[in-house]
């Protein structure tokens, strides 16, 4: 399908922008700017102005590789926020040729799967991922898109739950950004948090480079500058290897 995007103008190497769940291209407005190159973001399948369709990864890549032929962008750099760093994942896997990739902070869903927490005892696991899934399942009642089926198929895909086994097979140049905050929940669940993050850190693929920063999920928009500064220094040094 043809998806809404922004195209940010800029010289040189292209980049393609991926947001996450919920959000939309203007998450890049300031960050997008600020990179090396010319950037173009946009709405991925059933958020923001793109139209509605199934959320099915092999045809969500199809939609970006419509969009990259649309935008004349010759092997981009795909960057992507949380859902879209995922997707930026299964992107490199598909196009091995691509130069590099990036992830913000996209890696596992915050209620993964028990054993990738690691440090915490299983019983506090399963209290604290009970709680969490009831705060989610409350946030999703005042969301009205992407639909409820989008949202129901992401919550149980495996690409979701953990994108690791993703990454691991990825060969080309990959960079997740691991936000070092947690996310804004109940000061009980900090310890699941703090868990999840270091099951992370046990558990990433050695092909993946990981630059931790202090900040929150949202370091697309809160902290724009310092991100833009580390994508732009990870495709120049791996290119110019």
């Amino acid at each position: 399908m043809r998806l809404a995007a922004t195209d940010f103008g800029g010289e040189g190497r292209p980049f393609l922008l991926l947001h996450g769940l919920g959000g939309d291209r203007s998450v890049w407005e300031t960050l997008a700017p600020q990179l090396d190159g010319r950037a173009v973001a946009v709405d991925l399948r059933g958020h923001g102005e793109s139209p509605d369709g199934p959320w099915e990864w092999e045809a969500v890549l199809d939609d970006l590789d419509e969009a990259t032929v649309h935008f004349g962008l010759d092997e981009p750099v795909v960057v992507g926020h949380s859902l879209g760093g995922i997707v930026a994942g299964l992107w490199a896997l598909r196009h091995p040729d691509c130069p590099a990739a990036v992830s913000l902070d996209g890696h596992r869903s915050a209620t993964t799967h028990p054993a990738n927490y690691a440090g915490l005892p299983a019983d506090e696991v399963a209290a604290g991922l009970a709680e969490l899934n009831a705060l989610f399942d409350a946030q999703l009642e005042t969301i009205t898109r992407p639909s409820r089926e989008i949202t129901g198929t992401l919550r149980t895909s495996p690409e979701l739950l953990d994108a690791l086994p993703v990454f691991a097979k990825v060969t080309v140049p990959f960079l997740l950004v691991l936000a070092t905050q947690n996310l804004p929940v109940p000061p009980n669940l900090l310890p699941l948090m703090d868990a999840h993050r270091a099951g992370l850190r046990r558990d990433m693929p050695p092909n993946v480079r990981v630059h931790e920063i202090d900040a929150t999920h949202g370091m697309v928009s809160g902290n724009a500058t310092a991100v833009a500064g580390i994508v732009n220094h990870f495709v120049s040094s791996r290119l110019s290897a």
